[in-house]
């Protein structure tokens, strides 16, 4: 049996442009004499549709929609995600599910079982479980049918839910031919090799091949890699789509070859992840045009490269705003860097307006000796330019902070945490060094100055992050540890050497910095736990 694994970038609520991006696959199967072709989870609505879920019209919309693929699917066993009400009267009302075509008639639903609804998903609030175990014929062959987080748990994966059904077991005596599973899973660094391994325990558990196809593109905040793949009976790799790019991936199950596990390059995947996330939230909502401040620090720079690459150098414009504070050294890495790209650079000093806020609130700052206020200054006048800037051109502004600073709240509201788009803000500060050096490992385009020298604001003569802040190699071992692993300040301070009073104020400081993170621009998640989509926590409480 051959099935084609249609790995494509799907537009939420865009109900007729998923359907033509459908229609279009199953027309290719059909000319690559495919037997069949399998969809990723909720291919007909996007993934998430969030709150969309909650309109009659939508839904409506996905049931007209499905209608149509199912009298195309002549020839055809076709699979795809879509929702569906719910024919109980008890339970949320729709249902997760997979729908299931062959030769022009719909033979049936799968429901998905497990709902996740923790970290980024929240499943629950609008789907019922699934129930039923299904199998499916075509042409003799058994076919079973999970979604997503079916597998996951059946491979201990799942550390966040105690679900009480195990959906691979389920199907553990049905003598499959074989299992489809419908994805729609977030990118994360190692999450590819991870959903490998997930497919090849159910693999071994079902003692058949498993064929997953993840949707790939960028929707918000959530990136998805693509990575669709086959694993025979034993779990050993058998096709593998590429990543982060549109693939129609034709799967022969009669075929013994087996394909060599490519190594995973994290950088690199990355930096296509955020070119990824940059290139999608402007094509999908419309926008083609980015402006960004470049300081000549490390930060700008990367945001800068990935936007490129992302946008084209010819949509892309750089500003530098320096002050009196700024190096005649940052200066040139800033200009430098904009000649590397071939990216135009405009330069708006900043001293003229700054001088006029000194001025204006001198008498209401009477008596006061300088301070953070005046830094906090020099930010928001730059936060006012690219947003001035953007609002007259009809760009978007990306922000440049990484992960690190957002962590501390080592960053300025409505200064430089201004933007419609943070590209870094799930980024570690090591990670951006890491990303710098990837980018020039085949030529020089950030200028070597920018990743040697200290950082720093230049907000104020002489300074450095170091002032303020540790060394970004605790600092970042220390945000992993209370966001990924949920250590102890305790358990921290063993396992690195660290002194317990240091750890405790960094994560205090952490949970200060809460009511700047809420108010942050919308930040591309690329690790297991970012501090903004998937993390709820209060501003005003007092247990932590």
């Amino acid at each position: 049996m051959r099935i084609l694994l249609a790995q494509l970038n799907y537009l939420v609520g865009d109900v007729s442009g998923n359907t033509g991006k459908i229609l279009g696959a199953m027309d290719e199967a059909r000319k690559m004499q495919a037997d069949g072709v399998l969809f990723s989870e909720l291919a007909l609505c996007g993934y998430p549709p969030e709150d969309l879920l909650l309109h009659d019209a939508f839904l409506k919309k996905v049931e007209s929609a499905l209608e149509e693929i199912g009298r195309a699917s002549h020839g055809l066993f076709v699979v795809v995600g879509t929702i569906r009400k719910n024919p109980d009267n008890f339970g949320k009302p729709l249902h997760n599910s997979a729908a299931v075509f062959s030769d022009g008639r719909l033979l049936g639903f799968h429901d998905k079982w497990l709902l996740p609804t923790y970290d980024v998903f929240d499943e629950r609030r609008y789907f019922a479980p699934g129930r039923d175990v299904s199998v499916w014929e075509h042409r003799g062959k058994k076919i079973g049918i999970t979604i997503c987080e079916d597998l996951w748990q059946h491979a201990g994966y799942v550390g966040f839910e105690g679900y009480d059904r195990d959906p691979v077991k389920a199907f553990a005596s049905q003598s499959l031919d074989c299992m489809l599973n419908l994805s729609a899973s977030p990118y994360h660094q190692k999450k590819a090799h991870q959903r490998l391994e997930v497919g090849a325990k159910a693999a071994l558990s079902l003692q058949c091949p498993v064929l997953l196809c993840c949707q790939v593109g960028a929707n918000d905040a959530l990136i998805f890699d693509g990575y669709s793949f086959c694993v025979d009976h034993e779990g050993r790799l058998v096709a593998q789509a590429c990543g982060f790019e549109e693939e129609t991936l034709l799967v022969d199950l009669g075929s013994s070859h087996l394909q060599a596990r490519e190594a995973l390059h994290l950088m690199e995947d990355l930096y296509k992840a955020l070119v990824l996330g940059v290139r999608d939230y402007f094509r999908k909502t419309g926008n083609t045009k980015a402006c960004l401040g470049l300081s000549g620090g490390i930060d700008s720079a990367v945001v800068a490269c990935i936007a490129v690459e992302a946008l084209g150098k010819e949509n892309v414009v750089g500003i530098a705003m320096p002050s009196r504070y700024s190096s005649k050294a940052s200066s040139i890495d800033a200009k430098d860097l904009a000649r590397h790209l071939q990216i135009e650079c405009l330069e708006i000093p900043i001293e003229p307006p700054f001088q006029s806020f000194l001025s204006l609130l001198q008498s209401a700052f009477q008596g006061k000796k300088e301070d953070v206020t005046e830094e906090n200054l020099q930010a928001r006048i730059r936060g006012v330019l690219l947003m001035a800037f953007a609002n007259k051109h009809k760009y978007l502004v990306l922000n440049t902070g990484n992960k690190s600073e957002l962590a501390l709240g080592y960053c300025t509201l409505y200064g430089d945490m201004c933007g419609a788009l943070g590209v870094l803000a799930d980024v570690l500060k090591t990670e951006v060094y890491a990303l710098a050096l990837w980018i020039n490992h085949k030529q020089e385009i950030i200028p070597l100055s920018t990743i040697e020298k200290p950082p720093s604001a230049e907000l104020r003569p002489n300074q450095k992050d170091s002032d303020t802040l540790p060394p970004y190699e605790i600092l970042d071992k220390v945000i992993v540890g209370y966001l990924e692993e949920e250590l102890s300040c305790q358990e921290m301070a063993l396992r690195w050497g660290l002194d317990e009073k240091e750890v405790l104020s960094l994560l205090r400081r952490m949970d200060a910095a809460e009511y700047k993170r809420q108010q942050a621009a919308l930040g591309l998640r690329v690790s297991k736990k970012a501090f903004q989509i998937g993390r709820r926590y209060p501003i005003v409480q007092k247990w932590i």
